[in-house]
């Protein structure tokens, strides 16, 4: 896809907001709703779909209606969030033309406000002509679904971590100046693809400089993977730069060994071919095993003493921390479950933890109804018997039969008084009765002064007469 950056004037803030909101939606999305980016967006006057409108005549967006009416970003979209985040950060304010383009990304010129003119490499990562990522890159391991833009991120990050940890170590790279998304601003080299060059005054000189750089890379850690002519700049004084770092490995990988042999085994058939340098008496040295590794001159993996830096433990700076590099190189090792597992280790037990204590709780929830059903039924038997002149203690009521034995014993010639008592506790116990009536039915309410209600006090009437 052509980048027009013409159309980046004419946007406006409504625009890259809802640009804004649909990359965010595509965090957990493959196709993000419609309404989805209308709330992410919360355009003060709405108009979110006159926008996606807008997106979508410029091919910043896609629509997709096939399960549900949703858009996401295009690989346009998402160059010029990029390239709008550089420039509100003054990276740089003018976008020239193409440079360079590879199965893996696209090189512009960028210039900033001094008129330095920069390099921009924009990650575009499934092209048709290389999807192959999965068996090719360590970007992605085992899993089976993943989003292109992702992975252009994740490679980018990558490579600028690459690119500031060598410049660090006097590696001859370009200069790394920012990164954002998928997009990587470094110097511009003024120099050619080794590819393009047809002669040069010492290519015994440069031969021995390039391979003396794989070995060095293997020596603090690193190994280039894809250290080949297109990879190499050279410019008029014979000064080598290599450039292209996303693909880079430990020499901790199970497959070192067979990258490193590849990147030597690459310098040695180009310069072969293109400058007719021979290396028949290498080969017949490696070849033979009578003679020792050391003396042979073509370098081999056993060989070199890992002893001048650790590099690919050292890329936590630069934007690019170690659980990004993590996420990248556990595709491969084969360390990342499935997705359903999404907590592991302490996290499942937490949640073990508290689902066993909701679990708990529910059942004392379960318990309590019935304990204060008794403690009902305690104070039910209490207000009876308080009805019926008795207390609700034991002690309480020993102590009352005690009295009534004495006034009892004191008193036995006086029977009115006794008659009177028992007519005292029988009008407490048919008052207790009557508290345990049967409840009315649901719809009583509906007959409340009604002819139901008239006729329960005819009843009442006649049964009195």
């Amino acid at each position: 896809m052509k980048l027009d950056v013409d159309v980046l004037r004419y946007l406006s803030k409504d625009d890259f907001r809802v640009l804004t909101a649909v990359e965010m939606g595509m965090r957990n999305h493959e196709i993000v709703p419609s309404e989805l980016i209308g709330r992410i967006a919360s355009l003060k006057h709405g108009g979110t779909y006159k926008v996606l409108k807008n997106l979508l005549k410029h091919k910043l967006v896609h629509h997709d209606s096939s399960k549900y009416d949703g858009f996401r970003l295009t690989y346009l979209g998402y160059d010029f969030l990029a390239i709008k985040t550089m420039v509100n950060r003054g990276v740089f304010t003018a976008v020239g033309r193409q440079i360079g383009v590879g199965k893996e990304s696209d090189i512009f010129e960028v210039a900033n406000e001094d008129g330095t003119v920069m390099a921009m490499k924009l990650h575009r990562l499934g092209r048709t002509s290389f999807r192959a990522v999965k068996s090719k890159r360590d970007y992605l391991r085992h899993r089976s679904s993943y989003n292109w833009l992702y992975l252009s991120r994740l490679a980018a990050l990558k490579e600028f971590a690459f690119m500031k940890a060598l410049e660090e170590h006097s590696f001859p790279v370009p200069n790394a100046v920012d990164c954002n998304r998928h997009c990587v601003v470094m110097s511009l080299i003024q120099g050619y693809p080794l590819v393009q060059v047809k002669q040069l005054q010492n290519p015994d000189t440069v031969f021995e400089t390039i391979i003396g750089l794989v070995v060095r890379l293997a020596e603090h850690g690193l190994i280039h993977c894809d250290f080949n002519e297109f990879n190499i700049m050279i410019d008029d004084d014979e000064k080598v730069t290599m450039i292209d770092f996303p693909q880079m490995v430990s020499v901790s990988h199970r497959n070192a060994q067979m990258y490193f042999d590849r990147d030597i085994e690459c310098i040695y058939k180009f310069f072969g071919k293109r400058f007719n340098l021979s290396f028949e008496e290498h080969s017949d040295d490696i070849d033979n095993s009578d003679v020792d590794p050391d003396e042979s001159s073509r370098p081999s993996f056993s060989s070199i003493a890992k002893t001048a830096g650790f590099l690919d433990k050292e890329l936590a700076a630069s934007g690019f921390s170690r659980k990004d590099e993590d996420e990248i190189q556990k595709f491969i090792e084969g360390d990342v479950e499935e997705d359903d597992n999404v907590f592991g280790g302490e996290h499942d037990s937490e949640l073990c933890e508290t689902n066993i204590k909701g679990f708990d709780s529910l059942h004392l929830d379960q318990e309590e109804p019935t304990s204060s059903c008794n403690e009902e039924d305690q104070v039910d038997e209490n207000l009876q018997n308080s009805e019926a002149g008795q207390s609700g203690d034991p002690e309480c009521q020993n102590s009352s039969n005690e009295e009534e034995d004495n006034e009892q014993n004191g008193d036995e010639d006086d029977t009115e008084l006794v008659k009177s008592l028992a007519k005292q506790r029988r009008r407490a116990m048919a008052a207790a009765r009557k508290g345990h009536k049967n409840t009315a039915s649901r719809n009583s309410y509906k007959d409340k002064g009604g002819k139901s209600s008239n006729n329960s006090k005819i009843q009442k009437q006649l049964s009195i007469w």
